[in-house]
């Protein structure tokens, strides 16, 4: 817990003279982890290990002495009659009955004593204490498991942000590109040397490239609520990314990624840890099979009096003490054990198979992963020279078209497709940085560049 504590000085909340709004600025790795310390996921993940190591507590507490106090005072309203054979030598010859009644008992009577057991063997208990230690095992290993989740998410939402905020950045670049132009077409147009509908084509270019650029900016707004969701950060704070995609995406770093090998996956620690907790739950309905033996120990002291206010008298009071040693031996239940052995064998091969499927699956994914980050890759070098070339051919016609030599259809058509050129420049960067994300959990990095 304590290598979390530190994670509050991440943000450095400012407010704005304006609005007096939060705004926290920060970067990828602060907001992993502020995620990891905050997103309701980790929170109970962590407390589940509390509970773990509680339960280990309880097991242990199980092998050591049990000791219990108890204390009565009783009061009988009626005596109970306990009725005698009216016989000789001790018979009443002056009853008629064959019975004498006689009351056993008195009116009022107390006690207070200690019992105390201890476990001298018993063969289910230290299995059992074993698989407590090895829950505590699996749940510290379901908490990794919920970082790694919350890390992917986190990583993927905080790359949306920034692949939005690049859209935003294009699209007013369009808009003021756009805007200049239709301010020029007008300019032409009110001097005789361009149509009316050159400038209503070139209009409607505006209108829909504003479109996107409210749409860019919703979608930022968006992506921006989902991340603060998915870091469980309040959503009344505002965020700002200090960082750019060239900085978090170095070519080196990706190269490095498509030939590295991975490391262990924490899916299989998990179920090789399920795998030896049904182990143990065998051993421990096997060892139901062998005797307990049980150490039983107490001291008492009684009295009693016909008065309340004799009860306590001291000699009324007397003692007595028991020291012995028990045994509980299994001799038949029905079969219920040997019904429960069955079913956990059962269950081990069932997992066993699954570990089996689950080996193969990861190389697959593995060899998915580098496949679709290669691709990706290659598709936005391709994108990128396409973009470059869209860029040029826009460039290029609205030359032309200044010097009259070429038509205002021209340059609306090359604006167009410098637009698409953007588009899907920024569809091929959102998938080569979700392949990344996806290949770093493959090869189970996503938590190696953490600061611990």
């Amino acid at each position: 817990m304590k290598k979390y504590l530190f994670t509050i000085l991440v943000f450095l909340l400012v407010f704005s003279g304006t609005q007096a709004q939060e705004v926290a600025q920060l970067t990828l790795n602060e907001a992993l982890l502020y995620a990891i310390e905050n997103n309701v996921t980790t929170k109970n993940a962590r407390l589940e290990t509390l509970i773990s190591k509680a339960t280990v507590k309880e097991t242990t507490a199980l092998g050591l002495p049990q000791i219990n106090g108890s204390f009565n005072l009783d009061y009988n309203p009626q005596i109970p009659v306990v009725f005698l054979p009216n016989q000789p030598p001790f018979g009443d010859p002056s009853n008629p009955s064959d019975v004498i009644p006689a009351r056993f008992g008195v009116s009022y009577s107390s006690g207070i004593g200690i019992t105390m057991t201890q476990m001298i063997f018993d063969g289910s208990f230290f299995v059992g204490l074993r698989a407590a230690k090895t829950l505590t095992e699996l749940t510290n290993m379901d908490l990794s498991k919920a970082e790694n989740d919350v890390i992917e998410n986190v990583k993927k939402a905080y790359f949306t942000v920034l692949v939005n905020q690049e859209r935003i950045r294009l699209a007013q670049a369009n808009l003021a590109r756009i805007d200049t132009l239709l301010k020029e077409t007008k300019a032409l147009n009110e001097a005789g040397f361009a149509e009316k509908i050159d400038v209503s084509r070139i209009q409607v270019q505006r209108n829909n490239t504003y479109t996107q650029t409210q749409r860019s900016q919703t979608a930022w707004e968006i992506s921006k609520e989902i991340l603060k969701l998915q870091m469980g950060m309040p959503l009344e704070v505002d965020i700002v990314i200090t960082e750019t995609l060239e900085e978090l995406n170095p070519k080196e770093n990706l190269a490095q990624l498509l030939v590295d090998e991975g490391q262990s996956r924490i899916e299989l620690d998990q179920l090789n840890t399920q795998i030896e907790l049904n182990q143990l739950d065998l051993k421990y309905n096997t060892s139901q099979y062998m005797p307990t033996i049980d150490f039983v120990g107490n001291t008492l002291r009684r009295g009693a009096g016909n008065e309340l206010s004799t009860v306590y008298n001291s000699q009324n009071w007397f003692g007595s003490s028991l020291l012995g040693v028990s045994m509980n031996i299994p001799i038949f239940d029905g079969l219920s054990k040997s019904a429960r052995i069955q079913k956990n064998r059962v269950t081990i091969n069932q997992l066993e198979n699954q570990r089996f499927f689950l080996k193969d699956s990861f190389k697959n994914e593995l060899f998915t992963a580098k496949a679709n980050l290669r691709n990706d890759l290659n598709i936005l070098q391709v994108q990128q020279e396409n973009l470059k070339l869209a860029q040029e051919v826009f460039d290029i016609a609205r030359i032309k078209y200044q010097e009259g030599v070429g038509s205002n259809l021209e340059v609306v058509d090359a604006d167009a497709a410098l637009i698409e050129a953007e588009i899907n420049f920024l569809a091929a960067l959102y998938d080569g940085l979700i392949s990344k994300v996806n290949l770093e959990k493959a090869l189970g990095l996503l938590k190696a560049d953490l600061t611990n």
